[in-house]
């Protein structure tokens, strides 16, 4: 049996500067091979020589047209998929510049069909359907 190609991703816990109980979520288009219009964390795939925290802060400026300061990790972890296995680091950031719109006009990557300030709740069926990235946040409390 051969190694499978790893896939190296991270998702971004953007918290509510009014409410730390409710985190940036977003929905996954219908189009979506995995999640089709589940809710979940703005996520992203490290490019060839990226850190972690500069994938951070372009998921934010493509995905959601902001800047984000990078804070700590909460969590990682990963999961198999048919092709590939996922690993994925979760990260707390901080919307620095600009405000949260989607889609972006960002071509070749994922754009999301809306945004909402959700409590953690708002994860679940995604995570229960494979979402490593609604899972870690799940895991770490919440």
């Amino acid at each position: 049996m051969g190694v499978s190609a790893v896939k190296r991703s991270v998702s971004v816990a953007v918290f509510d500067p009014a409410d730390r109980r409710r985190v940036l979520v977003v929905r996954r288009p219908p189009d979506d091979e995995e999640l089709p219009d589940l809710w979940g964390l703005p996520a992203a795939s490290l490019r060839a020589g990226e850190s972690w925290e500069d994938a951070v802060r372009r998921a934010g400026r493509e995905k959601l047209g902001v800047e984000l300061e990078v804070g700590p990790e909460l969590n990682r972890g990963s999961t198999a998929r048919a092709a590939y296995t996922l690993e994925m680091r979760l990260f707390e950031a901080r919307i620095v510049s600009g405000s949260p719109a989607v889609p972006q006009p960002t071509p070749g990557v994922t754009q999301y069909r809306a945004w909402a300030w959700g409590e953690a709740t708002a994860l679940a069926p995604a995570a229960a359907r494979g979402s490593l990235c609604c899972r870690l946040f799940l895991e770490r409390g919440g």
